[in-house]
């Protein structure tokens, strides 16, 4: 088990369904229908002929060309344009995200050993075949869309910058761009991250985060234990005493905050000590966002084309709507009864804290709901999306609707947070929070496709669930998957004023 074990996995399902949805579906469809002959340009030498309608830069593109030069080397060396040209067919193009996807299960792979060392290679193997899985990203795998690759850049990125590969790593941030300009920021959080781990092993601190490390462990006491322990020099010294008492009663409901308070100032105070190694250390980084900020000057924007239908907006709702996809993605870790009264547990231990959390999340939630939710054109207007029955069945199918689901927006973003707690510092979680944030929160359209990188990185970070659950987990994607497909390739539909067989997709 391990490596060629996932690849060979994802080979083993992708390679038949890839056919044969070739040969039901020959012609390019939806986005296809412009990313398919943008290649086949490239594929006649054509670099300089862009589609206006095309919104995100070529990686896809040449990507296709290396790989399609590497199936036919000799129409590639000998340079007949002509020829090369016949073989970027619309099959061979897709064909492409296949590759894409064995390569992302392999670094889902490697990054859960890199994450969790004990692990083991098939409990490894098993979660990169159940990401491999997930209905969004295994619909996509089969049609010439950004996604997967863009995915694997991602990935690649994150696995070089977790083994201190920072050069490789900017190399990988760099390419993930060429896909999705987004990427940047996830390239800066990775190497933001990165940075901080960098410096804590070059000098390690005295400082532990106590409530952090309550979180972890289920069964440590919320009290002596925690308290005795005295912070870094230089930090507030803690109150030594065990005993219940007002002044602990206080500090149970301050102590969050003061724990992040401690944390960023010893994040901080090794940052500015070791300032010259980490420019130095993480100049790549700093060198591909350069290059990026001035692509977007060059550009007057970070969107290619199509710059009207794609102009940054405030929707603060999309925050909310992954909170619920990503818990929902992850059913047995988020909604359980067990997993609601250890929630529960939670709040009651910190009651004063939990209580103005809760009222400050419904307050934000309810003006993100009701000012900034978005209904774009392409929403409303296509039928051939689950998210235009998500949003005119569920969300829309009655006014108050959309404020009732506020509890379990909320529920599910507590649930992801207080998971990835048990794993990470609240440093890199408020940082992932605020990245999320800044990848969804300016695109106008509801896009399951656009959840896909935050939740992996959800997925490699949350605990490691039971091989019964993960079997489970699986089969339900796994139906999910077969039923989308057969809506795809069998559901066709015709419109009144559009020409040509319409089908039902992610």
């Amino acid at each position: 088990m391990g490596r060629l074990a996932v690849a060979a996995a994802v080979a083993a399902w992708a390679i038949p369904v890839a056919v044969f949805v070739d040969s039901v579906v020959p012609d390019p469809y939806m986005d296809e229908i412009f990313h398919v002959p943008q290649a086949q340009r490239y594929c006649r030498g054509e670099f300089l002929v862009w589609d206006p309608m095309i919104t995100t830069p070529p990686g896809l593109y040449y990507i296709s060309l290396a790989y399609l030069a590497s199936l036919f080397p000799g129409a590639w060396a000998i340079k007949i344009a002509e020829e090369f040209d016949l073989l970027c067919t619309t099959a061979l193009l897709r064909s492409t995200n296949v590759i894409m996807a064995m390569v992302c299960g392999v670094l889902v792979h490697d990054l859960l050993l890199c994450f969790k060392p004990g692990i083991g290679k098939t409990k490894a193997t098993a979660y990169a075949i159940l990401v491999a899985l997930y209905p969004v990203h295994w619909f996509f795998t089969f049609l010439y869309y950004t996604d997967v690759a863009s995915l694997a850049a991602v990935l690649a990125m994150y696995l070089f910058c977790l083994k201190k590969r920072f050069w490789v790593s900017a190399m990988f941030g760099a390419v993930s761009i060429l896909f999705r300009q987004t990427n940047v920021i996830w390239m800066i959080f990775f190497a933001a991250n990165g940075a901080i781990k960098y410096v804590q092993d070059i000098s390690p601190s005295d400082y532990v985060s106590h409530e952090n490390s309550s979180l972890r462990n289920k069964s440590n006491s919320e009290g002596s234990d925690r308290d005795k322990i005295t912070s870094a020099p230089g930090l507030r010294r803690r109150r030594t005493s065990s005993s219940i008492s007002k002044s602990e009663f206080v500090s149970g409901s301050t102590k969050l905050y003061t724990g992040f308070i401690e944390e960023t100032c010893d994040i901080s105070f090794k940052l500015w000590n070791s300032k010259c190694k980490v420019l130095i250390t993480f100049t790549p980084f700093a060198i591909v966002l350069v290059v990026f900020v001035a692509f977007i000057i060059w550009n007057g924007g970070i969107v290619l084309g199509a710059k009207e239908a794609h102009v940054v907006s405030p929707h603060f709702a999309q925050f909310l709507y992954f909170g619920l996809v990503s818990a929902a993605a992850l059913l047995p870790l988020h909604f359980t009864p067990r997993r609601v009264s250890d929630l529960f547990r939670v709040c009651a231990k910190n009651k004063t804290s939990s209580v103005l959390a809760m009222l400050v999340a419904l307050g934000l939630s309810f003006v993100a709901v009701h000012f900034f939710s978005i209904a774009h054109p392409y929403l409303l207007a296509d039928n051939r999306h689950y998210t235009f029955y998500i949003w005119r069945k569920v969300i829309q199918s009655h006014w108050i609707m959309k404020y009732i689901l506020i509890p379990v927006y909320i529920y599910s973003w507590f649930s992801v947070i207080n998971i990835l707690g048990k794993s990470q510092t609240r440093v890199w979680m408020l940082s992932f929070v605020f990245t999320v944030g800044l990848v969804l929160v300016p695109a106008p359209l509801i896009e399951f496709r656009y959840y896909t990188i935050p939740l992996v990185i959800v997925v490699l970070n949350s605990p490691v669930i039971g091989n019964g659950t993960l079997l489970a987990l699986g089969s339900v994607y796994a139906v999910a998957d077969l039923f989308t497909l057969a809506m795809f390739l069998f559901k066709s539909f015709h419109w009144e004023h559009e020409p040509g067989t319409q089908r039902f997709m992610w």
